[in-house]
């Protein structure tokens, strides 16, 4: 079967505010346009995933369970706008803040590639004409550590500036205000572009 193409995307600063340790519906705030910046990513045949470090559940201020119930009514939210999500993966642990058995330098915590290694395994992803979408340094790092060259910042959160990015020649230095913003972009535009010419060879 032929592998697909992903829009891997951070959760928190990226989907919704992060408001720090969010698990209940209540506290999610989506962030203006994902919807439609979800649908524009299927249009162009990206699958979106979701990756997201959640060392809430490792430092038992949530459970799994409550994680797992936010994130059901979120793919709903997604679903009924028209936007469905492909997949998410998430990561319990932290080497140091977690407690028993969530206290590990595990291989899933972003900045580590684990949970995109293992979407590609899962979904048939192709890691090499995917990209990311997120707020964090360590997002940039765990696509890099993936084999993923592009990686578009958002500055949702405020969590980073384009000048925090490690210098890389295919590394955007600018900061998008959002989702759709990056989604539009010139840079991403050409890169989808891009990767519809690599994926017909």
């Amino acid at each position: 079967m032929k592998a697909r193409r992903a829009a891997f995307l951070d959760r928190d600063g990226v989907i919704n505010y992060d408001r720090g340790y969010v698990h209940r519906p209540e506290q999610f705030e989506f962030v203006p346009g994902v919807f439609e910046a979800v649908r524009d990513l299927q249009r162009l045949e990206f699958m979106p995933v979701v990756v997201t470090n959640q060392s809430g559940i490792g430092r038992e201020i949530y459970s799994a369970s409550d994680f797992n119930s936010l994130t059901s009514w979120m793919m709903q939210r997604f679903a009924s706008e028209g936007a469905p999500i492909g997949a998410v993966y998430y990561c319990p642990h932290h080497p140091s803040e977690a407690l028993n058995s969530y206290r590990v330098a595990c291989d899933c915590r972003k900045p580590a590639p684990g949970m995109l290694f293992a979407a590609a395994r899962d979904l048939n992803l192709d890691l090499a004409l995917s990209a990311m979408f997120g707020d964090r340094i360590s997002d940039i790092e765990a696509a890099h550590a993936a084999g993923i060259e592009h990686c578009f910042l958002l500055g949702t959160s405020g969590a980073l500036t384009a000048d925090a990015v490690p210098v890389a020649s295919d590394i955007s230095r600018t900061t998008y205000p959002d989702l759709r913003a990056a989604i539009s972009s010139a840079q991403f535009q050409l890169f989808a572009q891009m990767s519809v010419m690599k994926e017909s060879i």
